[in-house]
């Protein structure tokens, strides 16, 4: 997989599917990788899938303050 690849591939995971693939990173990078170059690949996927997870929070928070309405005191 190339990281153009990679980065389209995050972008298409739901927010469960990222968080799965992340916790399987981390425990990856806990136990150690052989290569620095297979540590390093761990780490950027690991940083992907994070950030997609990020978006997904963000997007969620949009939409319940959305669904609440102006809070009082916003008038």
């Amino acid at each position: 997989m190339t990281e153009a690849n990679g980065a389209a591939d995050v972008a298409t995971l739901t927010f469960e599917q990222a968080r799965d693939e992340l916790m399987h990173v981390v425990a990856e990078l806990e136990q150690g990788a052989p290569t620095l170059e297979q540590s390093l690949s761990l780490w950027e996927r690991g940083e992907a899938l994070a950030n997609r997870c990020d978006e997904w929070l963000v997007g969620a928070r949009r939409r319940l303050d959305a669904a609440r309405g102006p809070a009082e005191g916003d008038a």
